[in-house]
């Protein structure tokens, strides 16, 4: 998402089209991120909400008053930064009107590439007072929040999907109504007879976890570690129905700058790589690396990854040995060893 739809999201209250809050007001700020200036006048205390590990960690260092979801009631204003799923944009919007006052001031803001204006025309729909204002290749549009909200918050908030019938998952999750197919290759290959222990990097809503637990159920333990907060949770509820007996431990975690604490026998993982809407294969990368440091000697890689994804070199350089197992159309299955 551009760093340019902060400034949109503060436009209207630098320009005094909107009144900025006062200092005993309190406003509640989801999908934060650092860097934002606050307007002359915007005095209001704000509880920032951001899901997002790497995103969080800034704000927390900028000594913002920070939660990765949403808490309290009550609020006198709300913004909203929106950010490239559909799903969770609107989401955001229905915990600021369940979180907010009525009356309270709701302001939302995005780029173009994050369906702003999409958002702004079915937010109209419901007949809110408000306005828009354009600026930094985006928009911000607000509203008042009215004293009944119920429908509102029905028609916007995510609704967790079942996947296969045997996982949750929702919106803003990757591949959140569906097996991801290069997961789903991955799974294909895992050991049959792992008895170690293993970390899921990058574990998702829990798919490679519950399968590695089905495929080998002797393993002593597994370790999933998740940049985000929401779907960490849903790991969370998805190992305990599909793998109960299977120790799990669960770590919010941001791979590409926190080092884990322990050691592990095998990893697997499906890297991310994408960083907002561009594609970023130095984010993979960056994990295949954490992941070198995490194994014991001797202990396995394996990984699945786009076919167009260079991560051999990545795999030759951080390991002692390194290959491909399988690949498809699409995708292909590397191993590594350390």
């Amino acid at each position: 998402m551009s760093r340019d739809a902060l400034k949109t999201l503060f436009h209207p209250f630098e320009t005094g089209v909107i009144d900025p809050p006062g200092e005993d007001e309190r406003v509640l700020f989801l999908g934060a991120e650092a860097g934002y200036r606050r307007p002359q006048d915007f005095s209001a205390s704000i509880a920032a909400v951001q899901p997002l590990r790497s995103l969080y960690r800034v704000l927390e260092a900028a000594r913002a008053d920070v939660t990765p979801v949403a808490e309290g009631e009550g609020y006198d204003a709300a913004l909203v930064l929106c950010g490239k799923h559909k799903g969770e944009n609107e989401d955001r919007i229905a915990e600021a009107l369940k979180r907010t006052r009525a009356g309270a001031l709701v302001v939302i803001a995005g780029g173009k590439e994050d369906g702003i204006q999409p958002l702004r025309k079915k937010i109209g729909k419901f007949g809110w007072d408000g306005d828009s204002l354009p600026k930094y290749h985006g928009v911000a549009f607000w509203f008042t929040r009215p004293e009944d909200v119920s429908q509102a918050v029905s028609a916007l908030a995510k609704v967790a999907v079942r996947v296969d019938g045997l996982f949750e998952a929702s919106p803003g999750m990757f591949s959140h109504d569906r097996v991801d197919a290069g997961s789903e290759l991955l799974a294909s290959r895992l050991p049959k007879d792992f008895a170690g222990h293993a970390a899921d990097f990058g574990a998702g809503w829990g798919y490679l976890s519950v399968m590695l637990a089905h495929a080998s159920p002797g393993l002593k333990g597994i370790d999933l570690f998740e940049a985000d907060y929401e779907a960490l949770e849903a790991a969370r509820v998805n190992m305990m129905a599909n793998a109960p007996s299977t120790p799990a431990r669960f770590y919010w975690h941001d791979l590409t700058s926190e080092e884990t604490r322990d050691k592990y026998d095998l990893i697997v993982m499906n890297p991310p790589f994408h960083e907002g809407h561009a594609a970023e294969p130095s984010l993979g990368a960056a994990i295949i690396k954490s992941a070198a440091k995490a194994l014991k000697h001797g202990g396995r890689l394996m990984l699945v990854a786009n076919r167009g994804l260079p991560y051999e070199q990545v795999l030759a350089e951080a390991f002692k040995e390194s290959g491909e197992t399988c690949r498809n159309a699409r995708f292909k299955v590397l191993w590594a060893k350390r």
